[in-house]
């Protein structure tokens, strides 16, 4: 290598902590816009509001929870995917946010508009019914639905990742349900609570309260390994199902073309926050998330593979957004 090559490169590696240092010393300004695609409620405006009040705290910056509901959150992601990238706009999501292009008609951003950030946790789906049905596990409902095919119901939010593992389940393990959709998460367990419908699957932080007051029976979970919370709930993959450990998942997004040095001391800041054991308790409790806190690679990473996987379901058995 000639001596002006080798002089570049290290003059490079030299100026590059200064640029960094640079492109955040007077970032932020002004409050931190938190875009939430959702209304207050449910489990995304309250990870959001947690995990800013926890940045506030520990790096002294001034965050806004600007909630921006409608098109089952692609509303949001739109004006995330549009505003400026300097730093002062992000986005805390949910699972379905990945499901949009296919599910939402003139999506009006694309994918490649918005930067993933950090996958903050996961927690597994669950499977419930009223107490007054026969059921102990989804394998004795899948029984059931074999002897009376099309006769078993289940709610579920249109447009779900529910949705799309119900239908999977459907297909691989040779059983016809009654397919119940819903606008909402929350009328999916108002009706399982009046036994309205056999069965709801939808998420553990939605159902726990009712299973803690006896309202409703846990006939199983949907990850990998049993909810600390409910030892007695068998997996699917337990239960004898062929499955894909499926779960909800929240995350953070930026606009792309936020500046590098920007993105990563969001993440470093977002990490120390949602690891504080104050913060990890309360998402524990709430909705047995178990903390991911990844790098922006391994949550971009992890959406490829989560399309990849679930717009083959939607494709493979023509489901439309109800």
């Amino acid at each position: 290598m000639r001596g002006l090559d080798r002089r570049a490169l290290l003059l490079g590696a030299l100026c590059a902590p200064s640029l960094a240092r640079a492109q955040t010393a007077d970032w932020p300004k002004g409050p931190l816009r938190i875009v939430v695609p959702f209304p207050p409620g449910g489990t995304t405006d309250p990870i959001a509001r947690i995990l800013a009040a926890k940045v506030s705290e520990n790096a002294g910056w001034p965050t806004v929870i600007d909630n921006k509901p409608g098109a089952a959150g692609a509303l949001g992601a739109a004006i995330v995917a549009k505003a400026a990238p300097d730093g002062n706009t992000w986005m805390v999501t949910f699972d379905s946010h990945i499901l949009s292009p296919a599910f939402t008609p003139n999506l009006t951003y694309k994918d490649s508009e918005l930067l993933n950030v950090m996958l903050v946790g996961r927690a597994p789906l669950a499977i419930a019914c009223h107490p007054d049905r026969p059921y102990r596990t989804m394998a004795d409902v899948v029984a059931d639905a074999r002897q009376r095919p099309g006769k078993v119901s289940v709610g579920l939010l249109s447009a779900s990742g529910a949705l799309l593992l119900t239908v999977y389940l459907q297909k691989a393990n040779d059983f016809a349900l009654n397919q119940i959709y819903y606008k909402g998460g929350g009328p999916t367990v108002q009706d399982a609570l009046a036994g309205v419908t056999d069965i709801t699957v939808t998420t553990l932080g939605a159902l726990k309260p009712h299973f803690r007051a006896g309202k409703l029976r846990p006939l199983g979970t949907t990850g990998d390994k049993r909810v600390p919370s409910l030892p007695d709930a068998p997996t699917l993959a337990e239960q004898g199902l062929k499955t894909y450990p499926t779960y909800s998942w929240w995350g953070v997004y930026a606009p792309a073309g936020t500046p590098a040095p920007i993105v990563e001391r969001m993440t470093t800041e977002l990490a120390k926050a949602v690891r504080a054991p104050d913060v990890a308790a309360k998402f524990g409790e709430q909705i047995d998330m178990e903390i991911l806190a990844s790098t922006p690679a391994e949550f971009a990473a992890f959406q490829k593979a989560e399309q990849e996987r679930w717009f083959k379901v939607i494709q493979d058995n023509n489901i439309k957004a109800e």
